[in-house]
């Protein structure tokens, strides 16, 4: 399919609501590691030129944005959704790539990292260069972790003073040129789905109060 990824501008201000709800309606389904976003803050990415959204025939496929964390030491492209009827059309890789580039862009010297549940979205950010690292590897700005606000496992992360939950981090250290994200090769996949899947194990133990 021939979809059209773009940096959403003020222009694209009139998606927000459509994707505000696909947010909402993914948080629904998951039911897990995804926080609600309003319109009206998604509107002011798209404003300060901080998101990229995918389209399709003018309709919304998919969208994420980027967020700077202490001072712009630290970035993260956060909230990446697709539309249910375009999943599983590589889709969310060409989202991914395009906010890595444009975090990149605006901020060369920055640490990229993210928080997800998703395994899709850990093997996308593996294959850009991204590693699991402990929550103590992350920013310690207060209003990221604020941003968590909006998750069913809220308590898990305060019950363990923001140093684990449900999510897994992953970081990104600059080092050179972007590149599309290519398929992992199959022995560095194995090896990230075993790290996983041991620390799958690890979080079992926990249990929601």
């Amino acid at each position: 399919m021939d979809f059209e990824i773009i940096v959403a501008t003020a222009h694209h201000t009139v998606y927000a609501s459509a994707i505000s709800a696909m947010i909402s309606e993914a948080s629904l389904k998951r039911g897990t590691g995804i926080a609600n976003r309003t319109a009206a803050y998604i509107e002011r990415k798209m404003q300060e030129e901080h998101a990229v959204l995918a389209l399709y025939k003018g309709d919304v496929a998919g969208f994420c944005y980027i967020e700077t964390w202490s001072h712009h030491k630290y970035v993260a492209n956060s909230g990446l959704i697709v539309a249910d009827h375009f999943q599983h059309k590589g889709l969310a890789a060409k989202i991914k790539t395009k906010a890595f580039e444009l975090s990149k862009e605006l901020y060369p010297h920055s640490k990229l990292f993210g928080i997800t549940t998703s395994l899709p979205v850990m093997k996308i950010n593996s294959a850009l260069g991204y590693k699991p690292v402990t929550f103590s590897e992350l920013t310690d700005d207060e209003d990221f972790w604020k941003g968590c606000q909006g998750c069913k496992n809220i308590d898990i992360l305060k019950r363990n003073d923001h140093k684990m939950c449900l999510c897994t981090g992953m970081l990104y250290k600059p080092n050179g040129e972007i590149k599309m994200a290519p398929e992992p090769t199959k022995k560095r996949w194995e090896k990230f789905t075993s790290f996983f899947i041991e620390r799958a194990k690890r979080l079992k133990n926990l249990k929601i109060k």
